[in-house]
C-alpha cells in the first residue's frame, strides 16, 4: 500500500510508524485508520522488524478522530441516521486501524511528542510502553462528545489502576508528562530535543532480545491477563519448551558464559 497520510520508515530492525497529519495535530481520518492497520500488519509480518516505534509529526501525537472528516462527513456516514451510525461504529472502518496493535508480537513503543488525546491516548494505551516529551498532554475525551472510551476501557485500569482510570476516563480531564509519570501511564519523560534518541535507544535495545522469546513472552502476558491460571500454566509450559530447543536459546547461554553480548538471529 502506497501511504498518503502516514509514514513508514525502517531503520536496522526498528519500524518507525509516523502519523502524518501535523495540520490536524494528526487527528485521524478513515484513510490514515486503513493506513496505520496496514502499516502494523506488515511490521508485525516483517521477520527483520524486532521493535515498532509509533509517533507523531509535527506538534502533536494525535489529537483522536478529526470529527468533521469522520463524525459528520456523509460520505462517511449518515450521522442523521442513529441505525445507520451504529452500524458504521461496529464496521470495519473507524473501529479498526491501530487496534491491530493488541495482536502484533513485537515490542511496541509509543513516543508521545505532544497531545495524545481521544483516539490518540488509545493509540499510545496499545503500545506496550511509551516514551513521552515534556510536552506531551494525554487526555480520554470521549465523554465529551457523547462516546465512550474504545481499548482504554479495559487497557488502562490495567495500566494505572482503577481508580485513575475512572478519574481520567470520566472527568475527560487532560494531564501532562509529569502526571502521567507519576501515575504510570508513560515509562519515562525526557526534554522535547531528547525524545527520539530516547526512544531510539530503547527500540535498539529492544532489538537486541532473541526475537522468538520476545514474542513468546509479550503473548505470554496478554494471555496471562485474560486467561484462567490453568489454561495460561499450559501455555507457559509451551512456550517455554519452544524457547529453549531454539538457537537463540543456545546462543544466549553460550554469550553469557563467555561473558558477550550475544548475537540473536530469530531461530
Amino acid at each position: 500500500m502506497e501511504y498518503k497520510e502516514i509514514i513508514y520508515t525502517l531503520e536496522g530492525h526498528i519500524c518507525i510508524i509516523t502519523l502524518n497529519r501535523p495540520e490536524a495535530l494528526n487527528a485521524l481520518t478513515n484513510l490514515m485508520h486503513i493506513e496505520i492497520q496496514d502499516a502494523i500488519l506488515r511490521a508485525g509480518q516483517d521477520d527483520d522488524v524486532r521493535a515498532v516505534i509509533v509517533t507523531g509529526a509535527g506538534r502533536g501525537f494525535c489529537a483522536g478522530d478529526d470529527i468533521k472528516k469522520i463524525f459528520l462527513d456523509p460520505s462517511a456516514a449518515d450521522s442523521k441516521n442513529r441505525e445507520t451510525w451504529l452500524k458504521y461504529l461496529q464496521g470495519e472502518h473507524i473501529m479498526s486501524g491501530a487496534r491491530v496493535l493488541l495482536n502484533v508480537n513485537k515490542p511496541t513503543i509509543a513516543v508521545v511528542n505532544g497531545a495524545a488525546v481521544g483516539y490518540g491516548c488509545d493509540i499510545a494505551v496499545m503500545c506496550n510502553m511509551r516514551i513521552a516529551s515534556e510536552k506531551a498532554r494525554f487526555g480520554e475525551v470521549f465523554l465529551r462528545v457523547g462516546l465512550i472510551p474504545d481499548e482504554s476501557l479495559i487497557l488502562l485500569p490495567r495500566i494505572v489502576g482503577l481508580a485513575k482510570a475512572y478519574e481520567m476516563l470520566l472527568t475527560t480531564d487532560i494531564i501532562d508528562a509529569q502526571e502521567a509519570l507519576r501515575i504510570g501511564l508513560v515509562n519515562k519523560v525526557v526534554p522535547h530535543e531528547e525524545l527520539m534518541p530516547a526512544a531510539m535507544e530503547l527500540a535498539e535495545k529492544l532489538a537486541k532480545k532473541p526475537p522468538i522469546a520476545m514474542k513468546l513472552a509479550i503473548e505470554g502476558v496478554r494471555r496471562g491477563l485474560a486467561l484462567p491460571l490453568e489454561e495460561f500454566l499450559q501455555f507457559h509450559s509451551m512456550a517455554f519448551t519452544f524457547a529453549s530447543e531454539t538457537e537463540d536459546h543456545i546462543e544466549g547461554s553460550k554469550a553469557f558464559v563467555e561473558k558477550r553480548e550475544p548475537v540473536f538471529k530469530g531461530k
